[in-house]
């Protein structure tokens, strides 16, 4: 998760929080989509270091394979 991702959903809930309280429906729905977007970036940055962590662990595995055929 970055910092990124999380300063667009706090962003997102500070222009959403203000369109409530000036009844600006249009700054409400900007606050809304930078929420969902921040989200998003945060769960695909989250899929991106699973599948990192994964390929690490089958790169390792089959570097173990190797040097036990070496042996």
């Amino acid at each position: 998760m970055g910092l990124e991702d999380k300063a667009d959903q706090l962003k997102g809930n500070a222009k959403e929080a203000l369109g409530d309280v000036t009844d600006n429906e249009k700054l409400q729905n900007e606050g809304k989509a930078d929420q969902l977007i921040g989200g998003a970036k945060e769960k695909l940055s989250d899929a991106v270091d699973g599948i990192k962590d994964k390929a690490n662990e089958v790169a390792a595995k089959v570097e173990d394979k190797r040097d036990e055929a070496e042996r």
